[in-house]
């Protein structure tokens, strides 16, 4: 058994109905385009993010996220991997550092440091640890948008991953969240 035999790795990511978590210039606005969600509803985010006690991204995730303000992420602990930044801003090496590790070496150092649930963000980091069979499940937002083309969230395979549907609920604005739990 290995340390990351004790770490749960989750996805909790928007889509348009089309497959695509960004634009493909990175651009997001349309996820908030649409019709608002009911006031003090935020399709479970809150309690899932409290439940996870470390994320990790991709460099364009990261680089999106930067210019959001404030730091949506608090002082929870972020990992970005990346081959090719360097540094992390000034204002966030307290919570943020930079891994050049694979999927498979980054979820053992993880759990070897005592995290246990991991939040995966990111396109390209979200396919990296699915190929690597490393996702446990996902909840994925579709947004009834069709973007035509951009940033998809999932890509090639070399094999099918099998998913069991955990459950389902649909907003009146259209989103409709579903999650998966990933067939062993």
């Amino acid at each position: 058994m290995t340390a990351s035999d004790k770490i749960k790795v989750s996805v909790f990511m928007a889509k348009s109905l089309d497959g695509f978590i960004a634009r493909a210039d990175g651009d997001v606005a349309w996820l908030h385009a649409g019709d608002p969600l009911p006031e003090g509803d935020d399709a479970g985010y809150a309690a899932f993010f409290g439940s996870i006690d470390v994320m990790v991204m991709g460099r364009g995730a990261f680089e999106k996220v930067l210019t959001f303000e404030p730091w949506p992420y608090g002082d929870k602990p972020v990992v970005v991997m990346s081959q090719s930044l360097t540094e992390v801003p000034e204002a966030l090496r307290a919570t943020v550092r930079l891994d050049r590790s694979s999927p498979a070496e980054l979820v053992d150092k993880l759990a070897q440091k005592g995290f246990r649930h991991v939040y995966l963000d990111g396109g390209r980091v979200i396919q990296s640890f699915l190929r690597a069979g490393l996702v446990d499940d996902m909840t994925l937002t579709t947004i009834p948008v069709l973007l035509g083309n951009g940033i998809p969230l999932f890509g090639a395979l070399e094999a099918d991953i099998r998913l069991k549907h955990a459950r389902t609920q649909a907003w009146d604005n259209g989103m409709v969240q579903t999650t998966y739990v990933v067939a062993l």
